[in-house]
């Protein structure tokens, strides 16, 4: 059984792997990580995940690829767009924005998986990663917050009064979605690796 108390080993600056990563991609490449150096401000990234989501416009594609780098004092999220030529602006574009959130203010990691065959999983034999179908990493930081509401009721079957609506506040700023058929095995790693770096980097705040 895994030591839940055991310390996180420090990580190792992992910006050239990021670039490489970018790079892999190949969409605009130079575009997306000069985006990200602007927010990243020559800090080391010590964690990354890169999640490229192409759409389909009609009978064109469009791409569009988020970022989120853990950086020693703030999480980076990164997202860059591809659009179609437009009244505004005559030829293909793209356009990219980052935002910088100091880790004192993520509030919420939460890390949802999907486990194809649990009877089987062992914590001691098995991979986390091959072992995983499915992972959506959710990280709030304040800025926005989901209301679920539903109408209110009571114990009694027989009761016809109207008691209101009740409801939960979520934090819910980023979703990503990772699953293995899309994204194999490494997609799945990356993610969880990251929501592990993540989650003791603001444990330690």
């Amino acid at each position: 059984m895994r030591d839940l108390n055991a310390p996180v080993p420090e990580l190792a600056d992992a910006s050239a792997a990021l670039r490489a990563a970018i790079d892999r991609c190949g969409y605009y490449p130079d575009v997306v990580s000069d985006s990200l150096s602007v927010a990243v401000a020559g800090e080391p990234i010590r964690a990354f995940v890169l999640q490229h989501e192409p759409t389909f416009d009609r009978d064109e594609v469009r791409r569009h690829i988020t970022i989120l780098a853990l950086t020693p004092t703030r999480l980076i999220v990164g997202h860059t767009d591809e659009h179609a030529a437009d009244d505004l602006i005559r030829a293909p574009y793209a356009s990219t924005s980052t935002e910088a959130i100091p880790l004192h203010r993520v509030n919420a990691v939460v890390v949802n998986r999907v486990v194809p065959n649990p009877a089987g999983y062992s914590s001691n034999g098995s991979d986390p990663a091959a072992a995983t179908g499915e992972v959506v990493l959710t990280i709030g930081w304040g800025m926005v917050n989901r209301v679920d509401l539903e109408p209110a009721v009571c114990a009694d079957p027989n009761c016809e009064a109207d008691h209101g609506f009740t409801g939960s506040v979520a934090a819910d700023d980023i979703s990503l979605r990772i699953s293995a058929a899309v994204d194999g095995a490494d997609g799945i790693q990356q993610v969880l690796d990251f929501s592990t770096a993540l989650s003791a980097a603001t444990a330690a705040r």
